[in-house]
């Protein structure tokens, strides 16, 4: 689905699975120095949005999200995955609850397969769910920010600023007051300041939610009783997941980043040496410069010199060995 602010001056259009808002309005550092300082907007109206209404939503989606939101309370933002039985992450979903209906939005072109799995999932409970993302567009507002929420808006509230569930009709004229405008590349280098994963980049098919480092944030200990949480327990309690989440400092001196998917290797094991992860999202950070996350096997010294590619890096530790 094409933003209609890419027509916003200086877009340039995000390719991949963002394709369909900007990827930057022509100044990369300048858009994250708005976004850090609290100001501007981020269009995220690609996003998928799956709207759950029904009195027994928030005890349904109980028993299949790694969250406890049976008593989520109304207007709390929280989030949660969906599980396979093996326990590896299908699914990634940033909610909120206006006190009648569950708001999520997801991965682009991920709500098709969450909603058609939650279908098959309804039995006799009092749920609808509902694809909206033709009706509703997801904007951010960073941390900060003092931009007026529109009256009947659903807001979804976080430490890392405000998600706005806004009707997409409302999208231009809030653009022209909320501005300036920031691509997905600002919004990006600054998830990867904030060791924040995304399903797709940050996960690959065997990902469990160990090894990201989500576990309290998206999954929560103290409950049962959904898919794939049998893996979860045993992984907390008798074990350490496979690999594990990473920030990397990278060469600064190199012209490109190396793109997802660049093999990592040991420093000293020199060019023919194992591979022991792979980039996973590179950005250039406005004060950081060069910075990477990535999935790397966990026995791997904290203190290797690694190699992304060609480029040399340093790890600093998100999920602990």
């Amino acid at each position: 689905m094409k933003s209609p602010l890419l027509s916003l001056s200086g877009a340039v259009p995000a390719e991949g699975v963002d394709e369909g808002v900007a990827a930057h309005y022509g100044d990369l550092f300048r858009e994250q120095r708005a976004l850090a300082g609290g100001t501007g907007f981020v269009d995220l109206s690609h996003r998928g949005v799956v709207a759950v209404t029904g009195e027994d939503r928030l005890s349904w989606l109980h028993l299949l999200l790694t969250q406890h939101v049976s008593e989520l309370p109304v207007g709390e933002a929280t989030e949660a995955l969906i599980l396979s039985a093996h326990g590896h992450i299908e699914h990634a979903l940033y909610l909120v609850d206006d006190g009648t209906t569950v708001w999520a939005h997801v991965e682009p072109g991920t709500q098709e397969a969450l909603i058609a799995y939650l279908e098959s999932m309804k039995f006799f409970y009092r749920v609808e769910v509902a694809d909206r993302t033709a009706d509703f567009a997801v904007v951010h507002l960073p941390a900060g920010s003092i931009a007026e929420t529109p009256e009947g808006v659903v807001v979804r509230e976080t430490a890392y600023g405000r998600d706005l569930f806004l009707p997409r009709a409302d999208l231009e004229p809030y653009a022209a007051k909320a501005g300036p405008a920031a691509g997905l590349l600002a919004h990006e280098a600054l998830r990867v300041e904030h060791h924040r994963p995304r399903l797709g980049f940050e996960t690959d098919h065997r990902t469990i939610p160990h090894e990201l480092g989500w576990i309290g944030t998206a999954v929560h200990l103290q409950k049962g009783c959904y898919r794939g949480q049998e893996t979860v327990a045993r992984v907390q309690n008798l074990g350490k997941p496979p690999r594990r989440l990473v920030f990397l400092h990278l060469d600064g001196s190199e012209v490109h980043l190396p793109p997802h998917g660049t093999e990592i290797r040991v420093a000293d094991e020199g060019a023919d040496g194992r591979k022991i992860g792979v980039v996973t999202t590179s950005v250039r950070h406005f004060e950081l410069g060069p910075v990477a996350l990535a999935v790397i096997k966990r026995n791997v010294p904290v203190d290797a010199r690694l190699v992304a590619g060609e480029t040399a890096a340093a790890q600093e530790v998100i999920v602990e060995p």
